[in-house]
């Protein structure tokens, strides 16, 4: 396939710059415990300090992939897929999802709203950032809202988050995993005296699983 080709492919979401794949327990948030399959999509311009999956930023370190494949390989392990990054919606993400809900799957999403919201979702978890704000009515679908928190000042934001989203989104406080020992005793203190807060940890980590 001519490069022009697989570009226009990309741009179709037919093609996805696929950085791993692989079947774990999910660590985070509202479905912490559960198995899935996880899609990783590389790019990201986001730009977080602390991301803890840089090598995902850049889309050409990682292989144009047909969806077919992707969406075949996660059939084999799950009923359940999260699509990760990078963020993937920096990509049309409505072919993958059609296939993928066709097989009869769950389709989960973590993205930081940065860009649109393409693709059809059983699951939004939206983790806003503050280099680059969520757009568009994602706040409105988001099923979940886990807040970063790397310092006091997160909170602030947190709770300004918070306020943009639906009613029903589940929220969600979870330390940065370097700062883990200083800002989980403050997020334990927040939640206990805003009760509409819960605290998730990155579980997979303790776990030492992907």
């Amino acid at each position: 396939m001519l490069k022009e080709d697989i570009q226009a492919a990309v741009d179709r979401g037919e093609l996805l710059p696929l950085m791993e794949e692989f079947y774990t327990i999910q660590g985070e948030g509202f479905h912490t415990g559960t198995a899935a399959y996880f899609i990783r999509v590389g790019g990201c311009d986001v730009g977080c300090h602390w991301c803890d999956v840089k090598e995902s930023w850049n889309a050409e370190l990682h292989p144009p992939t047909a969806i077919d494949a992707i969406a075949g390989n996660a059939a084999r392990f799950s009923k359940t897929v999260v699509v990760t990054g990078g963020e993937p919606l920096m990509w049309d993400m409505a072919p993958l999802t059609s296939l993928l809900r066709a097989q009869g799957m769950k389709v989960h999403i973590e993205t930081s709203g940065a860009y649109p919201l393409t693709g059809y979702w059983d699951w939004i978890c939206l983790s806003p950032k503050k280099t680059k704000l969520p757009v568009g009515d994602i706040y409105g679908h988001a099923h979940e809202l886990k807040v970063i928190i790397h310092n006091r000042h997160d909170f602030v934001f947190a709770e300004e988050q918070a306020a943009k989203v639906n009613s029903n989104a589940v929220l969600f406080l979870q330390p940065e995993w370097s700062k883990r020992e200083q800002v989980t005793p403050l997020i334990v203190d927040y939640v206990m005296n805003n009760p509409k807060w819960r605290v998730s940890l990155q579980t997979h980590k303790y776990l030492n699983i992907p």
